[in-house]
């Protein structure tokens, strides 16, 4: 691809995301991280019945399926290229990772320690920011 294209592709995907507010750029980014996880849970509950995981691949699963829905999401809400990336990303894991833990307490009856709380709350944070930090300095073409 030639220069000239390149910045031609580059200029057209930051129109792209200029137009929307970022606000709406946030919503689109945590819907696609939900619907990331819904998918997940969905399949992997499938798989359960012929796996038979422990107790201990069901966590590491959780976790990783926490990181691909935020790096989803992240993806969606940043994009290659746009600035505040940083900013943006640590925002879509923040608001993930607090929707997660508002269905768990919810829908268990029962509350985690408030330090597990907060790890989970920091790790979405860390994750959505070093991931949209990364794709806000991509080269916008590829």
């Amino acid at each position: 691809m030639s220069t000239t294209t390149a910045r031609k592709a580059g200029r057209a995907q930051r129109r792209k995301h200029r137009g929307m507010p970022g606000w709406m750029r946030l919503l689109r980014g945590l819907g696609a991280a939900l619907l990331v996880s819904l998918a997940g849970v969905a399949i992997f509950a499938l798989l359960m019945q012929w796996i038979r995981p422990s107790e201990g691949a069901v966590r590491l699963f959780n976790q990783g399926l926490k990181l691909a829905s935020i790096v989803a999401g992240v993806a969606v809400a940043v994009g290659r290229g746009q600035e505040g990336g940083l900013l943006r990303g640590a925002l879509v894991g923040l608001c993930y990772m607090a929707a997660g833990v508002g269905v768990y307490a919810l829908l268990s009856g029962q509350g985690a320690a408030m330090t597990a709380y907060l790890a989970d709350l920091a790790m979405g944070v860390a994750a959505g920011g070093i991931v949209g930090m990364i794709l806000s300095n991509m080269n916008p073409a590829g």
